[in-house]
């Protein structure tokens, strides 16, 4: 007896209920086909291409969030020693440096086993979560990249909040 049964009930696509959100956000967004889906969101401090796939064989909606920056090899080490740091500190979702193409992403997923539906809620707070973990430490990748810092020095850098107004 397997623990997952593996018969699937019939179910509306999660990708129309995402494509719903971006259309309400007027958000431009492409369908890639019948699984995939790509908004672009403007941000504080870049443009995000999210992508969000539904895995029918899994029963995930995973969301796949890149920004522009262009992680040179010489930075790698330290990126992937600033994504260990970020990640040690996110409760849901997680950052991931590609290396091959040198782009740096959040991922998360919504499991929806047993023919549970997504609701639009579901998907904003999915998105929301990506937008805000990414607007969050862009600046801590920028200073790894741009400016040389250390991991843990640029990790300070972008977790230091102001109080109070000059």
């Amino acid at each position: 007896m397997s623990l997952i049964d593996t018969s699937h009930q019939s179910r509306g696509n999660p990708l129309e209920v995402v494509e719903r959100v971006a259309s309400s956000n007027d958000w431009s967004f492409e369908r890639a086909g019948e699984d995939e889906i790509t908004i672009l969101v403007r941000g504080k401090w870049a443009d995000y291409q999210v992508s969000f796939t539904w895995m029918f064989d899994i029963e995930a909606l995973h969301l796949a969030c890149a920004f522009e920056l262009k992680v040179p090899e010489r930075s790698c080490a330290t990126v992937q020693q600033l994504i260990s740091l970020i990640n040690e500190q996110m409760w849901v979702g997680h950052f991931d440096l590609w290396t091959q193409d040198g782009i740096v992403m959040y991922r998360h997923a919504l499991v929806l086993a047993g023919g549970v539906e997504a609701s639009g809620r579901q998907c904003e707070a999915l998105l929301a979560t990506a937008l805000e973990a990414s607007e969050r430490y862009f600046p801590a990748f920028q200073f790894v990249v741009w400016a040389g810092k250390s991991a843990r020095e640029a990790l300070d850098a972008a977790m230091f909040e102001t109080a109070g107004e000059a």
